[in-house]
């Protein structure tokens, strides 16, 4: 094996045209407005100003999608800029199709004034309208302040690419009110709102963000009322589904080792992968369907439940619901985070979130308890009675209200006290009271669940419901994915 080590390959930053023309397939665009040239003539702004609007297709399916373009001041938003970009959403909601925007720009326009903050709110308007109707993704590309964050912040997905920036107020205004000195990267860079939850994927360039949208559209349908193409199927990674899983409740495992046995090609599509890394959200495809993944990380607080992690899933959960794509639960997690910090920090109204969130689902859930599921995070990763479609578990699970030696130290507090040796008397009791209140078999008895399964036969069940539940989309109620 040659020892020569390959460069990377340098980050490409591609102009406006040059994005549209990456995302959409080859031949395949059409410009929305006959002036595509950022251009001023006589001091007025005309089509074209600051921004490119346009149709296409991807993989063969129509999108809109418009692109700023920074080299006309700044890709700064104006009147004409904003007629545009309205187009373009009114366009996607009139024909049900996705909308794809790049977004770069500096805010509102100084030169327009007020005009250029009205249109901003048409924007917001027209983005809150489409919200549960068709598929929205904002691209991120470089600075994008004030409006230009917020636009974003509407749609169903965000993509920042790693030169990318988002903030409210710029560095010079923060360093001019608060005298703190900081950076663009600093202050909204792609490391910030990938641990906050602004954005769901970060990309190295234009051109792997072009490429990850293409394949984020394949995981969606044209709009909220239509089906999603099934694929065909392909194999899962190879290897058992709890190889990775230790038998040991204690000991930790990254669920993204398991997800790949049981998803086709292994391949799936975090988002949100460093926020709230308790909890994975994923979209993937079993036997040809897309799906989304919800599942514990063990690998990370032991796979508790907290405020961003309710949260996150809560989103991403609203989402699949709103766009039709069945959620596979994967559960392995020992209850909510306990603490002060969290209770403060409204631990109950964020878990209320997730509750809700699954409750009012109408899409095919499938619930898989892997190693442990106890108390209220039981209930509110998608159980039977929150209105699962099916929930399995694995022969070894423990579900219960709460762990063994939690339950024996209120259960048996006195006997344990009484014992010439407390821990051994604490491990009997935490024992029998596993065997008797905890085991897969006592939850199906009581009707918790509805099948014990070996990991190996996870896949194949999860299919099987798959074909049964999954149906032609139907109207939806009215609704819309308010940001959570």
């Amino acid at each position: 094996m040659s020892s020569l080590k390959l460069a990377p390959r340098p980050a490409e930053t591609l102009g406006p045209i040059e994005r549209l023309e990456t995302l959409c397939d080859p031949g395949s665009l059409h410009f929305v407005r006959g002036d595509v040239v950022s251009r001023r003539m006589g001091g007025r702004a005309v089509a074209g100003d600051g921004v490119i609007g346009a149709t296409g297709r991807v993989d063969g399916r129509p999108v809109a999608c418009f692109a700023q373009d920074r080299s006309f001041l700044g890709g700064s938003l104006g009147e004409a800029h904003a007629d545009t970009i309205c187009r373009v959403l009114r366009l996607a909601g009139h024909a049900q199709i996705p909308v794809v925007g790049f977004v770069e720009s500096a805010g509102a326009r100084l030169q327009e004034g007020v005009a250029a903050l009205c249109g901003y709110g048409r924007i917001f308007h027209a983005h809150t309208q489409l919200s549960g109707v068709v598929p929205q993704i904002s691209v991120i590309c470089g600075a994008s302040a004030g409006g230009g964050s917020y636009a974003p912040a509407l749609t169903d997905f965000v993509v920042m690419t790693r030169r990318a920036s988002m903030f409210l107020t710029g560095p010079g205004i923060v360093r001019e009110v608060t005298g703190e000195d900081v950076d663009a990267a600093t202050l909204g860079g792609p490391k910030v709102h990938e641990r906050n939850g602004v954005c769901q994927i970060v990309c190295e360039d234009d051109v792997d963000a072009a490429l990850t949208v293409r394949d984020l559209l394949d995981h969606l349908p044209q709009h909220a009322e239509a089906s999603i193409s099934r694929w065909p199927a392909a194999e899962p990674r190879p290897g058992r589904p709890d190889a990775a899983v230790p038998d040991e409740p204690r000991k930790v495992y990254d669920i993204r080792d398991v997800i790949p046995t049981l998803v086709d090609g292994g391949r799936l599509l975090e988002l949100n992968g460093r926020w709230g890394r308790n909890m994975v959200t994923a979209m993937a495809r079993i036997d040809g369907h897309a799906v989304g993944v919800v599942a514990n990380n063990p690998r990370y607080l032991g796979g508790v439940m907290d405020a961003d992690s309710a949260t996150k899933a809560a989103r991403f959960v609203r989402t699949c619901d709103l766009f039709g794509v069945p959620l596979l639960v994967l559960v392995d997690t020992p209850g909510f985070l306990p603490g002060t910090r969290q209770e403060g920090g409204g631990v109950i109204r964020h878990g209320a979130k997730l509750v809700h969130a699954f409750a009012a689902a109408t899409v095919p859930r499938i619930t898989v308890v892997l190693r442990k599921a106890f108390g209220g995070a039981f209930i509110a990763m998608n159980s039977r009675d929150l209105g699962a479609d099916l929930v399995l578990a694995w022969p070894t699970a423990e579900i219960g209200v709460m762990g063994p030696q939690q339950a024996v130290d209120l259960v048996h507090r006195r006997e344990i006290a009484a014992a010439a040796d407390p821990t051994v008397a604490r491990d009997r009791f935490a024992r029998a009271y596993a065997a008797e209140h905890l085991s897969a078999a006592s939850a199906a008895a009581e009707g918790v669940i509805d099948e014990i399964i070996t990991p190996s036969q996870t896949r194949a069940r999860v299919i099987a419901a798959l074909e049964t539940l999954s149906t032609p989309r139907r109207p939806l109620r009215p609704n819309r994915n308010i940001p959570l």
